[in-house]
């Protein structure tokens, strides 16, 4: 077991309601191990994945009502088997994204033994509940700059795909570029920012994140707003969720659905106390890469 996995071991997940007269968390509506949280809305269902648990490499969860109740797929893996890059069991931050024309395409971090740092990946389905097929090759290492991880897809209006750490050309799947980073630490940061996901909000790109340490009371999630993708982007004065709010601990890995309305984070319990024997070694910046107009042939 991994060092982040047995710090998360008791994350559970939560939700957020900005369409509500005030914004409103509830829940645990997942009390199990499921960190790192992403969404997918289809027409019917909405889909959430999470972090590697147990044999597991990507969890799966489901509700039919917009978000409010969920069920946790026992048993299912998603990605049942890594790129060969890849190592097994240690899968963190999932993403998903429809690609269209029944395509979907996963994102997802791990460690890569030949690199010795993490990477980010990808891979594709007819389902969305999988299984995925992952790509041979991972899509950025950044060695040099400590390792990618914590992808999430963003499509902007005109069509154009980006993903927060890598761009990615017309098939979501290549990298292509140099990053540009959008986000660097600040005072009340910490050593690191992480968790990143981006959606277009009333013609706002609001940026949200987390700061400080995972396995530390300080983790928290907090947003930045900008007039274009690529910024420049200007951090809000107060982040969104801190431990004490609503009884949380540590809340963090946040992802909103596109419209901004609804969004899911996890939160830790019954951990006293948060244990910070270090953390884990993370960039210090988030970036971001254009990717071509999406081009299915």
């Amino acid at each position: 077991m991994s060092l982040r996995q047995h710090f998360l071991s008791l994350t559970v997940l939560y939700g957020i309601c900005f369409n509500c007269v005030y914004a409103a968390v509830y829940g645990p509506v997942i009390s199990a191990n499921f960190p790192d949280p992403a969404i997918l809305v289809t027409l019917n269902v909405t889909y959430a994945y999470a972090t590697n648990s147990g044999n597991i490499n990507i969890q799966v969860a489901t509700s039919y009502d917009n978000g409010t109740t969920w069920t946790l797929l026992d048993g299912v893996d998603a990605l049942p088997a890594v790129g060969p890059w890849a190592t097994v069991n240690l899968t963190w931050a999932p993403d998903v994204i429809d690609r269209g024309y029944g395509t979907f395409v996963m994102y997802y971090a791990a460690e890569s033994a030949s690199q010795m740092t993490h990477c980010v990946g990808a891979a594709t389905s007819t389902n969305p509940v999988g299984p995925y097929t992952p790509q041979t090759q991972p899509i950025a290492c950044q060695t040099a700059g400590g390792g990618a991880i914590d992808p999430a897809g963003f499509q902007d209006v005109d069509g154009q795909r980006y993903i927060v750490y890598k761009m990615m050309e017309a098939d979501a799947l290549t990298a292509t570029g140099d990053p540009l980073q959008i986000l660097d630490r600040g005072p009340y940061d910490g050593p690191l920012i992480e968790a990143p996901a981006l959606i277009l909000h009333n013609g706002t790109y609001v940026l949200t994140f987390s700061s400080n340490c995972y396995n530390t009371d300080l983790y928290d999630i907090s947003y930045a707003t900008a007039p274009s993708v690529s910024g420049p982007y200007t951090k809000a004065s107060s982040p969104l969720l801190v431990t004490g709010d609503d009884g949380l601990n540590g809340p963090g890995g946040t992802t909103s659905m596109p419209d901004g309305t609804f969004m899911v984070f996890h939160a830790t319990v019954n951990f006293n106390p948060l244990t910070s024997v270090f953390c884990y070694g993370r960039s210090p910046e988030i970036d971001i890469q254009t990717l071509g107009i999406l081009v299915i042939r």
